[in-house]
């Protein structure tokens, strides 16, 4: 779109360039030959000719001449016509220069926009991928806190059942302990009894025999 605004902002130039070349081609003076009776009157004084040869050797030179020079002619222009075209000329390459600077200026400033668009867009996704990115570490923080105070709170139960069964198990083995000296303290208060009783059988015997 933008190069076919180019395109026709140009064109006029170009064809103004165009015509100015087709006016440069078309514009040549007609050339003519003066005095022509005057060269036959000497081909007829000094040469020996007729007035008919003379004539017609004028009429072969004229018009060989005027061949020559109307080819020629047809690549010329008349001065103050090639000045005017020239001046044209660079008239229309200066608006057609201009014409190309403004067009690279607004393509530039074109560009250099949507430059700024992307970058702007990129500065927001950078932002928001920042934001996701602080939001997820926060997430993570607060979920690893959370992990970390549920794994205390286990442990410290854990460390209360631990105390707990130590107290148990000592609770037991004080109960065993009492239990032992019970059991020995009957034990030895049987073997009291039955050391008495045996004694006071064999002082029994003893009597009798005497």
């Amino acid at each position: 779109m933008f190069l076919q605004k180019t395109v026709h902002q140009i064109r006029p130039v170009f064809g103004r360039l165009f015509h100015s070349s087709a006016l440069l081609s078309n514009s040549f003076d007609t050339v003519h030959i003066k005095n022509t009776s005057h060269f036959r009157s000497l081909l007829v004084e000094k040469g020996d000719f007729t007035p008919q040869q003379a004539s017609a050797v004028v009429n072969i030179m004229t018009n060989a001449l005027q061949g020559g020079i109307a080819h020629v002619s047809q690549d010329l222009a008349s001065r103050e016509k090639l000045i005017k075209l020239v001046y044209q000329q660079r008239v229309d390459f200066a608006k057609l220069r201009d014409q190309l600077l403004s067009a690279d200026r607004s393509e530039f400033h074109a560009l250099q926009n949507e430059y700024e668009g992307i970058r702007n867009d990129l500065e927001k996704l950078r932002t928001k991928l920042r934001e996701e990115i602080t939001k997820a570490n926060a997430g993570f923080k607060l979920d690893l806190s959370l992990e970390k105070g549920r794994i205390r709170e286990e442990s410290s139960h854990h460390n209360m059942q631990i105390k707990e069964i130590d107290t148990r198990i000592e609770q037991e083995v004080s109960n065993m302990k009492m239990q032992i000296d019970s059991v020995k303290t009957q034990v030895m208060q049987w073997l009291i009894g039955v050391c008495t009783g045996t004694f006071a059988l064999v002082l029994a015997y003893v009597r009798l025999l005497a």
